[in-house]
């Protein structure tokens, strides 16, 4: 089991069918899936800001890598 079917397993279903009981459930799964993305997101932010203009090669490459993934969704990070 990969992270991404574990964290669909912890979270549970999120797309709705229409059914009240099942989509109210269903919505509270994509509020927490939307939530846990932001800090996700926001932590790779930190990597790309605070590490590209490193003197550590290491870090230049964690931050170039996480500015690049940014760029592949087509979101400007500062």
């Amino acid at each position: 089991m990969d992270y991404y079917q574990i964290v669909r397993k912890l979270i549970g279903e999120i797309e709705p069918v229409g059914e009240t009981n099942t989509d109210e459930k269903r919505l509270e799964n994509l509020k927490n899936m939307t939530a846990l993305i932001s800090k996700l997101l926001t932590d790779v932010d930190y990597v790309a800001c605070n590490n590209l203009n490193s003197s550590e090669y290491s870090r230049i490459m964690a931050g170039k890598f996480a500015s690049d993934f940014f760029d592949s969704l087509g979101i400007k990070n500062d």
